[in-house]
């Protein structure tokens, strides 16, 4: 068996190499007072996002019909789940929406984790290329940009634009191709790492497509009570990449 040393590591984004600034549900509390005029109640925020996000997933996937109405049809259930009177909420859905869209467009709605650029420019250091394969919309470039990711993180492969999401293998696939074409060498499944924190989307999806996958746990991270970790590569912080990078 030929040895092949890691040539690129690819990354998720959201709770991978950022996280929001503060909980979701209180930025939505935030952006819904001033124009709804009450104050929906955080947790019941919390609650219908959850509930709302995991049905808009199901019924449109990788952000079917683009990612403006995509997420104001979120912002929608999750306003009305938590109470929102609905005549006052359709007549300021619009401008919620807007506002939303805006800050989760840029460091006022995530910061990055402190390990991520420094293992991303330890990994350019090393020679070994890193991309972003990510379920996530366009929005997510500017974000990695204003919170000044390295540009030598490419290419960012978003579900919105490839019309696949992840575990689907053909969007692993997909960046090893633009991969290589970007560097001018074929870059090969078994030379690459992912890393993420979804166990499905992410490892699974990763392993399914041949590469290698690091499951980010970081500690007080929210996980399924129901996952089965046995036999998982599991790292609580980017850091440990550089480790598994070596072989």
């Amino acid at each position: 068996m030929t040895f092949s040393p890691i040539r690129l590591v690819t990354f998720d984004i959201l709770h991978t190499l950022i996280t929001p600034r503060w909980p979701i549900h209180v930025q939505y509390a935030m952006a819904f007072e001033p124009h709804l005029g009450v104050r929906l109640d955080p947790n019941a925020i919390k609650s219908s996002f959850k509930t709302a996000l995991k049905s808009v997933q199901k019924e449109k996937p990788a952000y079917a019909q683009g990612s403006h109405g995509w997420w104001t049809d979120v912002i929608e259930r999750t306003a009305l789940g938590a109470g929102a009177n609905p005549e006052i909420l359709d007549a300021s859905l619009e401008n919620i929406a807007a506002s939303l869209m805006k800050r989760f467009s840029s460091r006022e709605g995530y910061q990055d984790f402190s390990d991520a650029i420094p293992t991303i420019d330890a990994l350019h250091q090393r020679g070994i290329y890193t991309a972003v394969i990510s379920n996530s919309d366009a929005r997510s470039r500017l974000v990695l940009k204003d919170l000044e990711f390295p540009d030598s993180m490419v290419p960012i492969v978003l579900s919105e634009q490839e019309g696949i999401e992840k575990p689907t293998p053909e969007i692993f696939l997909r960046t090893l191709e633009r991969v290589s074409t970007l560097r001018g060498e074929r870059i090969t499944a078994g030379q690459t790492i992912h890393v993420g924190d979804e166990l499905d989307a992410d490892y699974r999806g990763a392993e399914k497509a041949g590469m290698t996958a690091l499951l980010l746990r970081r500690p007080g991270a929210e996980g399924d009570g129901n996952e089965d970790l046995q036999g998982v590569k599991v790292i609580q912080g980017l850091d440990q990449v550089l480790h598994y990078a070596e072989y």
